[in-house]
């Protein structure tokens, strides 16, 4: 029986193809990264769990951290839902907020020993940055901004991405600097009140300085 059942899923994963194989391979080191974390992320490991072959995982991805990222990225795979906390402060405190909670996390745990596993190596540290997730999460800060802006909490010249984003850039910069698991929810309410809030409110028109009309203009 027991020979019978192991010839039934190997002709079971020969005819999986494209999309249906790699998700059961996606999903075999999902559950390998919850269970045991990224140290215990194997090829065979994986291979043996979505009941295919290694030189199947390889066509795919090239090592076993660019297949621990992909699989990560399932994990993490959220969409992503603004705060409306009715202001500025308050919006901004709780996306920090849900970012800290989030690398303190078993996710961020994972992502941590991801990082761990690529070392230096650039083509591995390469695997690690998701061009349209960091789009997508900027776009988001930047969207709230905009919504701050809607509401009068903030005036026009403050809608700016390096602006919007200057939260989270502070928030990593403590990750690390500092090395650590999650950041004190006091750093949190410094970041906002010491430092972005006022760069928003500094950012609107100066009074009692002329407007630019260029240079031919009066």
């Amino acid at each position: 029986m027991a020979q019978a059942g192991k010839e039934l899923r190997q002709t079971s994963a020969t005819r999986r193809r494209g999309a249906e194989l790699e998700e059961a391979i996606l999903q075999a080191a999902a559950e390998v990264l919850k269970e045991s974390g990224v140290p215990a992320l194997t090829m065979d490991e994986v291979a043996r769990r979505a009941g295919t072959n290694k030189n199947t995982l390889y066509r795919r991805w090239p090592n076993r951290v660019a297949l621990g990222v992909a699989a990560y990225r399932r994990l993490a795979a959220t969409e992503t839902v603004l705060p409306d906390t009715g202001s500025l402060r308050g919006d901004t405190l709780e996306m920090l907020r849900r970012a800290n909670s989030t690398w303190s996390s078993p996710y961020g745990e994972i992502l941590r020993g991801l990082i761990a596993a690529a070392g230096s190596t650039p083509e591995l540290l390469a695997e690690l940055r998701d061009p349209a997730a960091e789009s997508a999460h900027e776009a988001a800060w930047l969207t709230m901004l905009g919504r701050a802006v809607a509401r009068g909490d903030a005036a026009p010249e403050a809608l700016h991405p390096r602006v919007a984003y200057a939260p989270m850039a502070l928030l990593r910069n403590e990750y690390v600097m500092l090395g650590v698991p999650t950041v004190p929810d006091a750093v949190l309410a410094e970041i906002v009140d010491e430092v972005f809030l006022p760069l928003v409110h500094g950012r609107g028109p100066h009074r009692g300085t002329p407007a630019f009309h260029g240079p031919h203009q009066s």
